[in-house]
């Protein structure tokens, strides 16, 4: 999805935004996807970034407009889901029409080594946002329409195909506080008022997905095997299987589940599950490679209680919000194939001229 930054920006003379979004984890893929989104919708988009000594707003540069120009429609401010403060603070001098809670710490794996950081991080932290809407919406009087950003992971255990009435069985430490976090957000919802919704959405990547995310694993050095800069990739669990969209196609619908009358929780998914070796067998064939002379299982790469089988009915969505994924199995296997084949010959420019070393790849 490449977007010169005036084609998300440019708006006429005297034009006021639409409205003010507010948005947690706009570093991460979806935040990035849904900030373009909001800014083509004329929103004025505000982002909440934890302070880090390494800049982490790589995946914002190309919509990037520094603050004193008065063009600029995206803005982040420091804060964090585990500082309460932070979160009242930005809520009331921002005076949002709508909150997207994506902030997590989202990686099923690196849960169960930071259980204790996962949950305050991702159940807490979802419950001091709502926090601060309810106290906002009830000092002002104003609406403020809530997202909450759920997973496929609390179904867990429970056999497809998902939906909303589906039991939850999470398996994970961050599946459990997603779970808490959905729950939070049906409490206030249904205590308080709240115009709260969740999206409960099955897996979404992207050619901006983080590297330790299997597909992205999988993508990443298939472009480096092919320039000739690494040779193996290690994996665990080829058999878990997964429905995989597009993160894009995605962002919308969460903006659509806030645009309704009335709140309420929505299953995105694209009805279809693959393998992870099914993804090898598409990704790998893509360039012309057989994955089973590059692949390897490392027993490390194995949780300690494994999700088989994910895949979700979208039909509520589809039915009630008009949404309906764009991008199939094959096409998204290929944008990240390609955006990584990309990545790799940059990478191996560096590499021929002594910058970086090549050997640091198995």
């Amino acid at each position: 999805m490449a977007h010169k930054p005036t084609d998300l920006v440019a708006m006429a003379p005297g034009d006021a935004p639409l409205k003010k979004a507010l948005i947690t984890g706009i570093t991460g893929q979806d935040g990035s996807y849904l900030t373009e989104f909001l800014l083509k919708k004329g929103y004025e988009v505000h982002g909440i970034i934890r302070r880090s000594s390494n800049f982490n707003t790589q995946r914002l540069e190309h919509i990037y407009i520094d603050p004193h120009n008065s063009s600029a429609r995206m803005k982040l401010h420091y804060g964090d889901l585990s500082d309460a403060s932070s979160l009242r603070k930005w809520v009331d001098t921002i005076c949002p029409d709508e909150v997207y809670n994506l902030g997590a710490q989202s990686h099923v794996g690196v849960s169960f080594e930071n259980p204790d950081y996962t949950a305050d991080v991702v159940a807490t932290g979802a419950l001091r946002l709502l926090e601060a809407v309810r106290i906002h919406v009830q000092s002002t009087g104003r609406q403020v329409k809530y997202y909450q950003a759920g997973s496929s992971e609390m179904y867990g255990a429970t056999p497809p195909p998902q939906d909303e009435t589906t039991v939850f069985h999470p398996r994970s430490p961050y599946a459990v506080a997603k779970v808490a976090a959905h729950f939070y957000t049906v409490n206030y919802r249904e205590a308080y008022g709240l115009f709260a919704c969740n999206g409960i959405l099955f897996n979404h990547e992207s050619p901006r997905r983080g590297e330790n995310f299997v597909t992205r694993k999988i993508t990443r050095a298939i472009g480096r095997i092919k320039i000739g800069l690494q040779k193996k990739l290690f994996l665990g669990n080829l058999k878990a299987s997964r429905d995989w969209g597009f993160a894009g196609d995605y962002v919308e619908g969460m903006w659509l589940m806030l645009q309704q009358e009335k709140p309420d929780d929505y299953v995105l998914a694209t009805e279809s599950s693959y393998t992870v070796e099914e993804f090898l067998e598409e990704a790998f064939g893509y360039v012309g490679l057989n994955w089973r002379d590059h692949v390897e299982i490392d027993p490390r790469y194995f949780r300690p209680s494994e999700v088989d089988n994910l895949r979700g009915s979208a039909q509520k969505a589809r039915e009630r919000l008009g949404w309906q994924p764009k991008v199939n199995f094959k096409q998204l296997v290929a944008m990240m194939v390609d955006g990584d084949l990309e990545r790799a010959k940059r990478e191996k420019v560096l590499v021929d001229n002594g910058y970086i070393d090549s050997h640091q790849q198995p």
